[in-house]
């Protein structure tokens, strides 16, 4: 035996959320068919605003058998730091994987450098100088941004803007 329910979505719901799917499809198109810029990139908001370089360092990310990465400062050939295998700046690795997956996809090796830039705003962004891709950061929290920051030679890092609260990477790691 089976009980049969009669229970209806009321009419005035159904309206309503048929007209807020339309809506939205309608703005969605009337944005894009119009062009308007995403203003709230901080790519595009860094080329309005034109701040200035702190720091820059070329790094070279180079996995080892054992499963840690040698992270080498292209310009001089010194070490900028590792990231040990099973250690906590798992951050690192996984930013890294996602850059060489892509590098992979456009046939480009691991030679070509990736920059991390820090700039007077407190940006911190880094860009694959291979493919041209870049990534703010920032966007991922303090204590993620402060993992980069601290590949920076201790100069920039000291000089580095208080940006969420996180000054320089030793005072979030």
């Amino acid at each position: 035996m089976s009980a049969v329910h009669n229970e209806t979505v009321p009419k005035g719901a159904l309206i309503a959320a048929a007209s807020l799917v339309i809506m939205s499809i309608a703005v969605t198109g009337i944005v894009r068919l119009t062009g308007t810029p995403p203003d709230a990139s901080p790519a595009l908001l860094r080329a309005k605003e034109k701040p200035m370089a702190v720091s820059s360092r070329d790094l070279r990310f180079t996995d080892r058998a054992d499963g840690a990465v040698v992270i080498e400062d292209v310009g001089t050939g010194a070490k900028a730091g590792m990231v040990e295998a099973g250690s906590k700046s798992g951050f690192i690795r996984g930013v890294m994987r996602g850059l060489a997956r892509e590098r992979r996809m456009h046939g480009v090796g691991n030679q070509p450098p990736f920059r991390l830039t820090l700039w007077t705003d407190g940006e911190l962004s880094l860009v694959d100088t291979a493919t041209g891709r870049n990534l703010e950061l920032g966007a991922f929290g303090g204590t993620n941004r402060a993992a980069f920051l601290a590949l920076l030679p201790p100069a920039a890092k000291n000089a580095a803007p208080d940006i969420n609260g996180i000054k320089t990477a030793e005072n979030a790691l």
